[in-house]
């Protein structure tokens, strides 16, 4: 291991670590905006839960924009440790100072279980959201049969099938 002078890496480090701070800061946002989500769809409060989606989506963009900057912020610390710009945090924590380590390691290790749970969530999220547009679309089909409906074909895709359909009232007269 190549011990780093003094000094070289402390403005690139400090930094990484502010940019692992405001990732993790938007991660815990928008795991916080999940849950209410979730909440929201669960508790079928309509209005709400459009609120949320898009909150959901804000943050999500704002994650990207954090993420990039911890990314570059990385690339910037790689490049003063004499590493290659895509190194990995496995690569640069032994180079970093000692009493940095176990702070950027436990930060990124918190970053990662966020986003862990984030994955997690949004795939609850998503099978009740898509459970519920399921059971809407059951119900709008009792009230107004369809005039498509799915087939399966020999090879087990989905096709689209017209089926002619009554009037909704036949006047009598």
């Amino acid at each position: 291991m190549n011990p780093t002078p003094p000094g070289v890496t402390e403005a690139p480090l400090s930094k990484l670590i502010h940019a692992l701070r405001e990732e993790l800061k938007h991660y815990g946002e928008l795991l916080a905006l999940l849950d209410q989500q979730q909440e929201c769809a669960i508790n079928r409060l309509a209005d709400e839960l459009l609120h949320c989606t898009g909150a959901v989506q804000r943050q999500a963009s704002l994650l990207q924009e954090a993420r990039r900057d911890r990314e570059q912020r990385q690339r910037a610390l790689a490049d003063a440790l004499c590493l290659t710009g895509g190194a990995t945090f496995a690569e640069l924590l032994p180079r970093l100072p000692a009493d940095y380590q176990p702070l950027v390691d436990s930060l990124v290790a918190e970053n990662n279980a966020l986003l862990a749970r984030i994955q997690q969530r949004a795939r609850q999220n998503h099978l009740v959201l898509s459970r519920s547009v399921e059971l809407m679309h059951r119900f709008m089909n009792t009230l107004f049969p369809a005039c498509e409906t799915q087939v399966y074909d020999g090879r087990g895709s989905r096709q689209s099938h017209t089926v002619p359909t009554p009037p909704l009232y036949e006047a009598v007269g």
